[in-house]
């Protein structure tokens, strides 16, 4: 129950500075996008996700954070693998099936319900 609770204060306070910054700043949804996903790859960076994974727990795997956190994840396995050329091989080493998954998903559904403009 607990963990519940967590999740559900922990991305709920996320999700409310987002449309904090988004109410009182100049600055569109894509870079608030940007934004998270890089303290996402710092928190990552240094440490600090993977205790606030255990804190939280889906409160901060399910929001786009985590994306950061996925790329920056393969990243560090791929330098330490095959140094410097990690920096570039990595960065989808972790994500990749799950961008091809938005992807194709994505194509699905647009095909299915026919977008309008």
């Amino acid at each position: 129950m607990y963990l519940y609770i967590m999740a559900f204060l922990v991305g709920g306070l996320i999700c409310g500075l987002g449309q904090i910054f988004l109410d009182f700043t100049k600055y569109t949804p894509a870079h608030l996008l940007v934004i998270v996903v890089v303290i996402g790859s710092i928190l990552t960076g240094l440490g600090l996700y993977e205790p606030l994974v255990e804190f939280a727990g889906a409160g901060v795997t399910v929001p786009v954070m985590n994306f950061g956190n996925i790329l920056t994840q393969g990243v560090l396995v791929e330098t330490k693998r095959g140094g410097f050329l990690g920096l570039f091989s990595g960065i989808l080493e972790i994500g990749g099936t799950g961008v091809a998954a938005a992807i194709l998903i994505g194509f699905i559904m647009a095909a299915i319900f026919r977008p309008k403009e």
